[in-house]
């Protein structure tokens, strides 16, 4: 009785997160040649971390690299 139970219940939680994941894959991503969204950030280089934000808008028509060390300068 209680393999039967957990069987429904695991082919239920499968066929929601199907279609979940199905959802989630309707709606898209970015298309090649798309503009990203703007955004703003703490820009960092070898001195530590720089004074002002970046805004993604200002670097329209420059080269942009994102780099993102999610230990650096942490005591991680």
């Amino acid at each position: 009785m209680i393999v039967t139970r957990l069987a429904v219940l695991a082919i239920a939680g499968t066929a929601i997160l199907a279609l979940a994941a199905t959802r989630a894959g309707a709606q898209g991503g970015p298309k090649v040649g798309d503009l990203a969204p703007d955004f703003s950030l703490r820009g960092a280089n070898q001195d530590g971390l720089l004074a002002a934000p970046i805004k993604l808008s200002d670097l329209r028509g420059q080269v942009v690299v994102l780099a993102f060390f999610p230990k650096a300068r942490t005591g991680g």
